[in-house]
């Protein structure tokens, strides 16, 4: 090992074809081993670093011919030696948690970034790696509706305190107006394989038997039955047998009129797309009634429905259901139930929701997102989205928008 030295080179410059090829060309004449490489380029600006080990005899020459090489190529480069016990502590490091941080918006600033920089500092954790998944911004005046923008940090290290680098997070998402969603870095993040979601008011932008209640002319009675629900005064399937049974008499046909008009959430199409191309089997796991679960099925393509069934007699709602509700309980019981069919690791599980009743299927699935949320789901929730549209969850799968264009 006397003879070795450990050579660590940064080029950094305009960026042009044949740059990493024609510097490690040069390596592979003296026979280099090359020990650590990354790259990166923004805006047509090159950084690259190589760490490679090499001999005494060879390293001047070495040095010599890439210092000619970078001025030709017009690229800068700078040589800082690495001694053995350097680098043997830099691979004891390996193995250490890792973790992804990604910053999600309409728009972010420096501001956000920084916030969340300070966090990741403060609890001890090192930045290894930062890379933006969406599209590149148009100039502009002020943010496009459907504008979206995702930065993904790459972590290294224990955090001092997790819950408190999560409430943090929380924190400034709530005041920033920006999502923050902290991930292990596992394999499993990167190999999910089952997505489950909830309806109402998640896939569409909508309360189904509020929108049944208004066409029966009962909406104030069933607002009245949930808002005592919400206040703990009677429990879901209690307060969903009250709310069905006022729903006697409609015409069935109605459904059909509703479900033609379901303000479907943005994102849904661009979603599904994504993740049927990707091999995700998909799930609606709702609380809310099997005929749109299953019109929204046939639309986008969901490889399984699971909701309550309306009694239809003679065209009309009997004001009865068919079978179990579907309640919170029973939604995690299903997801587990469809990993099992679909031999999914329940690690490799996601659950999208955005009700207290959807908590447990969040808190059963290896990925729990709650989804334009409740404040209190918000909370008990790991992930959240509240900016931007349901396809913010590719992005917390590290999907990148060159991936998905590639979909279309």
């Amino acid at each position: 090992m006397s003879n070795t030295e450990l050579i660590l080179i940064n080029i950094s410059g305009y960026d042009r074809p044949g740059v990493t090829a024609a510097l490690t060309e040069i390596l592979a004449r003296y026979d280099a081993m090359v020990l650590d490489i990354g790259q990166a380029d923004i805006h047509h600006t090159l950084s690259l670093g190589i760490l490679f080990q090499t001999t005494s005899d060879r390293s001047g020459d070495i040095m010599k011919d890439l210092l000619f090489k970078a001025y030709d190529l017009q690229v800068k480069i700078r040589f800082t030696p690495v001694t053995v016990e350097e680098y043997e502590q830099w691979v004891g490091r390996q193995g250490k948690n890792r973790w992804i941080i990604t910053l999600l918006g309409r728009q972010l600033t420096a501001r956000h970034i920084s916030l969340v920089a300070e966090v990741v500092s403060n609890q001890g954790l090192n930045i290894d790696a930062i890379q933006r998944l969406t599209g590149r911004q148009p100039l502009g005046e002020g943010t496009l509706p459907q504008a979206k923008a995702c930065i993904e940090f790459s972590v290294r290290g224990t955090p001092a305190n997790r819950s408190e680098m999560q409430k943090q997070f929380i924190d400034i998402s709530a005041a920033e107006g920006f999502d923050v969603s902290l991930q292990e870095d596992t394999m499993f993040r990167r190999c999910r394989r089952l997505i489950c979601f909830d309806m109402d008011s998640t896939l569409i932008q909508t309360e189904c038997i509020d929108q049944l209640a208004e066409r029966a002319g009962v909406g104030d009675q069933v607002a009245a039955i949930t808002e005592r629900a919400m206040r703990g005064e009677i429990d879901f399937i209690e307060s969903f047998r009250e709310r069905v049974a006022l729903l006697k008499g409609l015409d069935a046909s109605v459904m059909e009129d509703i479900a033609e008009k379901l303000p479907v959430t943005e994102g849904v199409e661009r979603l599904m797309a994504v993740l049927k191309r990707a091999g995700f089997k998909t799930a609606i796991l709702s609380g809310g009634f099997t005929f749109f679960g299953e019109y929204l099925k046939r639309k986008y393509g969901f490889d399984y429905v699971y909701a309550n069934e309306l009694e239809v007699e003679d065209g009309k709602l009997t004001g009865r259901y068919v079978g179990d509700v579907v309640d919170g309980k029973r939604k995690a019981e299903l997801l587990r139930l469809i990993a099992q069919v679909e031999n999914v690791n329940i690690a490799q599980t996601i659950a999208v929701g955005d009700g207290a009743n959807d908590l447990p299927m969040l808190s059963a699935a290896g990925l729990g997102i709650a989804f334009h949320a409740k404040p209190k789901v918000k909370a008990t929730a790991k992930q959240s989205i509240s900016t931007i549209g349901i396809d913010g969850v590719l992005y917390f799968l590290g999907f990148k928008d060159s991936y998905i264009s590639e979909t279309k």
